[in-house]
């Protein structure tokens, strides 16, 4: 199948807004799917991603080809986010206001594979070393154990396209709660880090 020309840009600050809803609907449809088995919440999605436009230093990398928003990431200030993400970073003596956290990546499946997942770690970390007094970059990742079951057969963890970014594993962890697909209610899950200086 012939893809429509992909163009990326950049939005940050209050320029998120518009946004809003393209994250929220993507966020849906990508986290969906394993591991993160999300079963969605488009009124809690658009009211936790106005952090990011409430933020003058937050980041939104979009990717839009035949007028539609196919895919983004995000990223803000560690010291602007939620206690439950700046809570292990403060454990360890590491001062939030000296990391960016990235968000999300999220990118319908049919144009994966295209180099665009790369692209959005470039484009975050390009904006992040411009922050002053910003010395790391970090994200975290759902824990699933191997054999839970709804592993899909040929699923290929990302850690070594992680690495690739230059990002290592942590010992940090965070928990955050939302509904799993299938789940009466929701439950909490548990989340590691991962890091990178920014020399």
């Amino acid at each position: 199948m012939s893809l429509p020309p992909v163009d990326v840009f950049t939005v940050r600050g209050a320029a998120i807004g518009p946004f809003i809803p393209d994250a929220a609907r993507l966020r849906i449809a990508v986290f969906r799917d394993w591991p993160y088995l999300y079963e969605g919440d488009d009124v809690y999605e658009r009211d936790y991603l106005r952090t990011y436009s409430d933020n003058p230093d937050s980041l939104f990398v979009i990717a839009r080809a035949g007028g539609e928003v196919i895919g983004l990431s995000t990223g803000i200030p560690l010291q602007a986010e939620t206690e439950e993400v700046k809570a292990p970073f403060l454990a360890e003596g590491i001062d939030p206001a000296a990391v960016f956290y990235f968000g999300e990546s999220v990118l319908l499946p049919d144009w994966r594979g295209r180099g665009l997942g790369v692209r959005f770690f470039e484009e975050r970390e390009r904006y992040a070393r411009s922050l002053p007094g910003i010395r790391h970059a970090a994200f975290c990742a759902v824990d699933r154990p191997a054999a839970h079951p709804a592993r899909p057969a040929d699923y290929v963890p990302l850690d070594s396209f992680w690495a690739k970014r230059g990002f290592a594993k942590t010992a940090l962890r965070t928990g955050f709660t939302w509904k799993e697909i299938g789940e009466a209610e929701a439950s909490p899950k548990q989340l590691t880090f991962w890091m990178k200086a920014l020399l």
